[in-house]
């Protein structure tokens, strides 16, 4: 096998394909990456056998062929090359000579034919939708899914797909984060299906911030996401999802609406000291137009007030200052409303119009001193 191509091209190859590279594996062919011609020019993949990664580059091929190269060691040196044009060439015992310029490395590579084909998603549904749109929905739900293994399928996020409507729901027993979209175009027969948080992370890595599009292909077991020069392929995670819908409150005895800036500032502040205490804790205490903050340590204690547009009656309530924060550095809104039913029921924060995403906070039952 021998080709040419760009440094720069190969190193964005690597640095995405390697986000599924197995690391410790028993199997050592998935700690290589697969390097081999294609009509594109070259393809590189990697996979851990959860998550799998594909994605080619141009390449002048003067000789086609396939091999396994280390994918950590491989990518430090593809780094570290002084740039322009790389020639590799490898011979019939997969070691590999990498040119650049004055520089010279070879490389012992692997027998490709024990590695592993990726996945073939038979049949399911296919839908098309913006990679700015799936990533930013990645990104403000992955936070609330569980890290606890107890549960397996609460470490994953549900997918939804019904109509010209997509949801991503993740929960962990505290929190629970919604968000959707809009589709494109109408999706066929209605889709739930379970992708693993690490997965979705990674996934959301590789997804741009233009307005490209990617399709979604969702089998029975297996998750596609093709966006042209780059496929992902992971594995759904097995199981019934928590029927989300039922714990949902439909009404509410409290409603405020507060910048986002200021409560976020304010979370920020009453943090440092509710850090230190045993509970983590913040209050909100809701009289009228003012929102009073609270939160109490050994070491010391911080107030902060702010206006707010209330609705209902006057409320106490108290939260794991982890649990609100989390949900205000991922908005990103000028404003949001804040839901309430008693102070031992779960807080709805969701925008002032309209129903593009939807969290829900389990308060933390405290006693009057």
């Amino acid at each position: 096998m021998r080709f040419n191509c760009q440094v720069t091209d190969l190193v964005n190859a690597l640095s995405t394909v390697s986000r599924a590279l197995a690391v410790r594996s028993t199997l050592q062919v998935l700690e290589g990456v697969l390097v081999e011609s294609c009509p594109e020019g070259l393809r590189l993949t990697c996979t851990d056998l959860a998550l799998g990664i594909e994605t080619s580059i141009p390449a002048q091929v003067t000789q086609e062929g396939r091999v396994v190269l280390p994918g950590r060691l491989f990518g430090e040196i593809i780094r570290k090359l002084p740039g322009g044009s790389v020639e590799i060439s490898v011979n019939d015992r997969y070691a590999a000579t990498i040119r650049c310029q004055s520089s010279r490395t070879t490389l012992a590579g692997m027998n490709p034919v024990e590695y592993p084909e990726l996945p073939q998603v038979e049949g399911g549904s296919r839908v098309t939708m913006q990679q700015k749109t799936l990533r930013d929905m990645v990104q403000k739900t992955c936070f609330a899914i569980a890290t606890d293994e107890t549960r397996p399928i609460l470490t994953g996020c549900l997918m939804e797909i019904e109509g010209q409507e997509v949801r991503m729901v993740a929960l962990d027993g505290f929190r629970l984060a919604m968000r959707r979209a809009d589709l494109p175009e109408p999706a066929g027969a209605p889709v739930q299906a379970v992708v693993g948080g690490k997965m979705l992370s990674e996934l959301a890595k590789v997804l741009s911030e233009e307005d490209a599009s990617v399709e979604l292909h969702i089998g029975r077991t297996h998750l596609v996401a093709d966006m042209g020069a780059t496929r992902v392929v992971t594995r759904l995670l097995e199981g019934e999802y928590i029927r989300y819908r039922q714990i949902l409150p439909t009404e509410w005895q409290t409603r405020i609406q507060v910048r986002c800036a200021d409560l976020g500032n304010a979370i920020d502040r009453a943090s440092l000291i509710a850090r230190e205490g045993k509970n983590n804790l913040v209050r909100f205490h809701i009289e009228g137009d003012t929102l009073t903050l609270t939160s109490n340590a050994e070491l010391g204690d911080v107030q902060e007030q702010m206006s707010i547009l209330t609705e209902g009656k006057d409320m106490e309530i108290a939260f794991n200052v982890r649990y609100v924060s989390d949900v205000l550095k991922v908005l990103g809104e000028e404003s949001v409303c804040m839901r309430f039913n008693s102070n031992v029921s779960p807080c709805v924060i969701c925008p002032p119009e309209g129903e593009d995403y939807l969290y829900l906070v389990l308060p933390v039952r405290v006693f009057a001193s």
